[in-house]
């Protein structure tokens, strides 16, 4: 690895910004100070007075391998990850065959090592039979574990109470769940087939998986943690509903059940249901405005803990079929921390919190070892922002497998200039390096 010597960055840190450069040497941040002098053979990026921020940890992306890579895979969406800046990323369970046993899970993970941009961790997939798999999950090497409460690929929906009490109650790690109520999906989805057969209007997605889905298994879920003391994270929050399930008791390490919010319920609403389509349609559903000014303000107000992106890129062909053929989903990856940072161009929220929210405190919920922080000793995971540089999402710039965003013809007023992955720099000036690969995610949980 060489050594790398970053100058006259404003560091973007636990808070504080502050004016610095950074020595990289061995992957690890070396030395943190002003004016550092270095001799020898080494690399230096002058900031110029850019913003370096850890590297972003996207806790929830389906990369579509193995199974579906038509529509992406490990390499082509951390390539569009690094180019975002994330850094690091929690990948789901649900691709073909579901890792539904450790043998499965370890085929991913060498996957991974051989193709992965960035660094990278797999969750091991539950299901109502695979109970004895779940529990041989090694808390200090897996991010944790994957429970649908709500329909999934394949054989991964888990409606069994007596499963679902197991879980709870003998997990060793962290219990990350997707919270929507299939009876109650199945019941509204069968109300609008009879009156609109597959030609649902997508407006009517958030009718059909609704608030009361979300919250009748949200509730459920923490009920469960509650009683079993277990450690729960609920994904993609998408109901104001929801909030009142969750605290924003301090410090966030001692908090047992945590929440995430996705990019995509703090940026669309329901009347964008009538220009994007099938485009914007996610599972759980983007709800009303009133619902995405409640989730940004529990960002804030620390309510809910982590932003990611639930990045899951289909074809177009796919996308363009009616109400229900369309798949549910997107990809989001490449432009989350851009889209953050134009919440930071409205006022809405600080450099300091948009890396509390996807740097620090990701790092901090999921225990995640050295990562997530610019501190001496930790690994290099950085990324480089022009806070002041216009581009526009357009095709022939979009790196995910799919060529598509939710965010095409938008104009970001922030552009990634550099993002370093365990100590290389894997995205530069509008390019990636080939050959880059990141480091399996390791946890130090008691």
């Amino acid at each position: 690895m060489e050594t790398l010597l970053i100058k006259n960055a404003n560091i973007v840190n636990e808070g504080k910004i502050r004016s610095s450069d950074v020595l990289i040497s061995n992957g690890l941040i070396e030395k943190i100070e002003l004016n550092i002098s270095v001799t020898g053979k080494h690399r230096v990026i002058d900031a110029h007075g850019s913003y370096l921020f850890p590297g972003v940890i996207d806790d929830q992306v389906h990369f579509r391998e193995p199974g579906l890579t038509h529509k992406g895979d490990i390499y082509t969406e951390s390539r569009a990850a690094v180019a975002g800046g994330v850094t690091s990323y929690m990948e789901m369970p649900n691709t073909i065959p579901n890792s539904l046993t450790q043998v499965l899970l370890e085929d991913k993970y060498r996957i991974a090592a051989a193709k992965s941009m960035a660094n990278y961790s797999f969750y091991m997939g539950a299901s109502n039979d695979n109970l004895e798999e779940v529990l041989k999950t090694d808390p200090a090497r897996v991010c944790g574990i994957k429970v649908f409460m709500g329909a999934s690929t394949g054989n991964m929906l888990v409606d069994n109470e007596r499963t679902l009490e197991a879980i709870f109650r003998n997990a060793t790690t962290l219990i990350a769940t997707h919270c929507e109520d299939e009876a109650t999906i199945q019941k509204n989805l069968k109300e609008y087939e009879q009156k609109y057969g597959d030609n649902i209007p997508f407006a009517c997605h958030p009718l059909i998986r609704s608030e009361e889905a979300c919250y009748l298994s949200s509730s459920m879920a923490v009920a469960l943690a509650k009683q079993h003391e277990a450690r729960l994270h609920v994904l993609h929050i998408s109901t104001e509903k929801e909030l009142s399930l969750f605290s924003n008791e301090r410090p966030l390490r001692n908090k047992k059940i945590t929440a995430e919010a996705c990019i995509h319920h703090l940026w669309f609403e329901t009347a964008d249901y009538e220009t994007k389509g099938s485009l914007i349609k996610w599972n759980p559903a983007i709800k009303n405005a009133s619902d995405r000014q409640a989730i940004f303000s529990a960002v804030i107000d620390g309510t809910i803990d982590v932003v990611a992106t639930d990045h899951a890129p289909h074809t177009l062909q796919e996308k363009q079929q009616p109400y229900t053929k369309a798949p549910s989903g997107g990809p989001l990856v490449q432009h989350t921390l851009v889209a953050m940072l134009e919440f930071f161009h409205q006022g809405k929220i600080s450099l300091e919190q948009i890396a509390e929210k996807m740097c620090h405190n990701p790092s901090i919920l999921f225990q995640i070892d050295r990562r997530g922080f610019i501190r001496e000793g930790y690994h290099a995971d950085l990324v480089l922002v022009d806070v002041d540089h216009r581009w526009v999402v357009a095709t022939e710039n979009i790196l995910s497998k799919c060529g598509w965003s939710p965010f095409t013809g938008h104009t970001f007023r922030s552009r990634i200039t550099h993002t370093i992955v365990s100590g290389e720099v894997a995205y530069a000036d509008g390019q990636c390096k080939e050959g880059t690969r990141g480091m399996r995610l390791e946890f130090r949980r008691m």
